[in-house]
């Protein structure tokens, strides 16, 4: 994992520390060769430089972002922004499900929307 990341969960009080250490191990698991590191402020993990999960430490949770999320189809994830991504938050490291996280990261390598090219499409998304 980044050492970028690594020194952000550090930094991190309890519990968010616990949550972002728990959500990286399980992201590093399950995407071993996704780039990743810290891209505008938060730990996020690309495929072919597609940004595909990340999480942020907001002031009451920490959020897990799938960029794509919205179409897994699955329980657990809200919708986020005006594009196709979802989120789930957390305050307890224990409120992480390890069988929804891992159903969400295996989707999130086979669903997705083209982010990388956003700006050239003019804002328009197309599905890989």
């Amino acid at each position: 994992m980044n050492k970028d990341i690594t020194a952000y969960n550090d930094q991190q009080t309890e519990p968010n520390k616990a949550i972002c250490q728990q959500l990286a191990a399980q992201i590093m698991s399950a995407m071993p060769t996704a780039k990743n590191k810290i891209w505008h402020g938060a730990p996020v993990w690309f495929i072919n430089d597609n940004p595909i999960v990340g999480y942020d430490v907001l002031k009451d949770c920490v959020r897990l972002l799938f960029w794509s999320g919205q179409s897994f189809d699955e329980p657990g994830l809200s919708a986020e922004g005006s594009f196709k991504a979802a989120e789930a938050r957390y305050t307890q490291a224990d409120q992480i499900d390890s069988d929804s996280l891992q159903r969400w990261l295996e989707k999130s390598q086979t669903i997705q929307w083209d982010y990388k090219n956003i700006r050239k499409r003019r804002g328009e998304l197309v599905r890989l």
